[in-house]
């Protein structure tokens, strides 16, 4: 997906700027932007702090 959130503080910069833009209303370029935002922290909380597949026993 291009720029990956780096690290714990820029994770919290991306959860600021998402507030911002959290409601945007569809089609337009804030809801593109709040759609990437999240992905990214998705990705960047399944990466570093992810608690694996659920159901599956260690």
């Amino acid at each position: 997906m291009g720029v990956k959130v780096p690290n714990d503080e820029d994770l919290q910069r991306a959860f600021r700027h998402l507030r911002g833009v959290f409601q945007a209303e569809e089609g337009s370029a804030q809801a593109r932007e709040r759609d990437v935002l999240v992905t990214r922290i998705e990705d960047y909380e399944n990466e570093h702090h992810g608690f694996g597949p659920v159901g599956k026993k260690p």
